[in-house]
């Protein structure tokens, strides 16, 4: 059986003073390409997945939408998870 994933996750620190995005994608358990908002760019881990991450990097339009993901996606809706997450104690 084999099983390809990608995930996309937020990270606030400070409420929404700090946030990092995090994208990973994930072959049998292991990660082969990420981005990480706070270095910029995809690194890749195999030779797939550094195939990959040279291609997206390469892309200028991909890799400013994926830049603006801080904002797009996770301050966004920070407001949305803020009273199921943060305030719950």
């Amino acid at each position: 059986v084999f099983q390809e994933l990608g995930t996309s996750e937020c990270y606030f620190i400070n409420g929404t003073e700090r946030v990092r995005y995090v994208e990973r994608y994930i072959y049998n358990r292991q990660t082969y390409a990420m981005f990480d908002s706070d270095v910029g760019h995809y690194v890749g881990f195999t030779p797939y997945g550094e195939f990959n991450a040279k291609r997206a990097n390469s892309d200028p339009e991909w890799m400013e939408d994926v830049r603006a993901a801080v904002d797009t996606y996770c301050r966004y809706n920070y407001d949305l998870d803020a009273p199921f997450s943060v305030e719950r104690r």
